[in-house]
């Protein structure tokens, strides 16, 4: 079982599920840290879901960095595992995050199924949700918002802490999500479906 063939199967179930869903966006590698970390697969609605996709030909040792990164950002995460990794990966995500399990069928596909259902985040920090946004996107929105004065010429850190002074989390959590759905100009290797 490959990273490929996980990838394959997730994104099955989940252009399925949500069929039909006009506001729904599903990216490949979202980054999160301005790039250092991507979530694997994300689904952008109403909240902000991030998979993490280990194979059982895939180690664990990244995942404590991924789950801290996931765990200041993302609405919902859920880790999809290959069964040789799940007691051990079980150990190491919070009990808000969900689980797939991933079993190669006997025609040699990949399956996903539930083994724990996501929870909301409890985590989240408003200021690492504000720098999911470009620099443009964040001045755009304090601008909208009224309170671009005095930062209109400052660099990004100072308009995410002015943006999380700004709007209440909620709110800021709404509009990132819409600035994302919204945006065209993703890197080259993004793939939006």
């Amino acid at each position: 079982m490959r990273d490929i063939d996980v990838r394959t199967a997730l994104l099955r179930d989940l252009r399925a599920a949500h069929a039909g869903e006009s506001d729904t966006l599903i990216l490949d590698e979202l980054g999160l840290e301005h790039g250092d970390v991507r979530v694997d697969v994300a689904v952008i609605n109403g909240e902000l879901h991030g998979y993490e996709l280990k194979s059982e030909r895939d180690t664990l040792e990244r995942l404590p960095r991924q789950v801290t990164a996931y765990s200041a950002v993302l609405d919902k995460a859920t880790l999809v595992v290959g069964r040789k990794h799940l007691e051990k990966a079980l150990a190491l995500i919070p009990e808000w995050w969900g689980v797939l399990a991933a079993t190669t069928c006997e025609d040699g596909t990949v399956a996903v199924e539930v083994h724990r259902a996501p929870r909301l985040n409890p985590e989240q920090k408003p200021l690492s949700v504000a720098r999911l946004l470009w620099r443009d996107e964040a001045l755009r929105l304090l601008e909208d918002i009224g309170a671009a004065a005095g930062v209109r010429s400052k660099p990004r850190p100072v308009l995410y802490e002015r943006l999380t002074a700004s709007l209440p989390h909620d709110q800021l959590r709404d509009r990132v999500r819409l600035a994302l759905k919204s945006r065209t100009r993703w890197r080259a290797d993004e793939r939006r479906t």
